[in-house]
């Protein structure tokens, strides 16, 4: 049995700088660097409730089989700050759980959970509030059994998550982020953001433009421009 304590939080300045930007502005950024898979989890990896949206460092758990002992475990042992991202083997037989354990992990103070498995209590799930992800929803129950494994490196929906990694998670999936890296992912994922902020002003002033009867800015980017060029020489 391996139950090892949870990592370390991220520091403040990581939390707030991820808060600003999403899961897709992560993923770009570790494109940008050339990581493998950018931190993006299966597209099955969906929100219980896409309005709302999570931001945290990850305990991990392993389990299987439906088994859910561990994540009340790992339930109970967390804290404020993280996210709960399990490697449920992508167990088709049953829900790993409902919204009982959702309320629990939501008054401990976790962020979210990420279940690579299926859950259950959808309608429970979106009244209290709490962010949850997971591959599907089935109703029929965990059960209680084997001791599974905490905080130790796992694979939750194709993505290789480490604990103390950063989890953020929107209406578009989720994107972890290693830890190792997380400023220098941070800073290409903002460089991204500011690109397309500069995108929607240019796009805003074209609509302007054209709804005045005035001449339209160029739409196109530069490097669309650029590339058709090159394809002409």
């Amino acid at each position: 049995m391996s139950y090892n304590p949870n990592p370390e939080l991220l520091p403040a300045d990581v939390i707030e700088r991820a808060k600003k930007l999403n899961a897709a502005l992560l993923s770009d950024g570790m494109k940008a660097l050339g990581i493998k898979g950018c931190g993006s989890m299966d597209a099955a990896m969906m929100p219980v409730n896409p309005s709302l949206t999570m931001v945290g460092t990850a305990v991990t758990v392993k389990t299987d089989n439906g088994d859910n002992f561990p994540i009340h475990v790992a339930t109970y042992q967390g804290g404020p700050g993280y996210v709960m991202v399990v490697d449920g083997n992508k167990n088709t037989e049953r829900a790993y759980f409902g919204d009982l354990i959702m309320g629990a992990a939501k008054a401990i103070g976790y962020e979210g959970i990420v279940m690579d498995g299926y859950t259950r209590d959808t309608t429970g799930c979106i009244a209290m509030g709490f962010p949850v992800y997971s591959i599907g929803i089935k109703q029929a129950g965990p059960i209680k059994k084997d001791p599974g494994e905490l905080n130790v490196p796992i694979v939750c929906a194709g993505i290789a998550v480490n604990p103390g990694d950063l989890v953020v998670g929107d209406a578009d999936g989720v994107t972890v982020v290693p830890r190792e890296r997380v400023y220098e992912v941070l800073e290409e994922a903002e460089k991204k953001s500011a690109y397309e902020d500069n995108r929607d002003a240019t796009i805003a002033e074209y609509n302007r433009c054209k709804a005045e009867g005035l001449e339209t800015p160029q739409l196109a980017p530069q490097w669309v421009l650029d590339m058709l060029a090159e394809m002409k020489k």
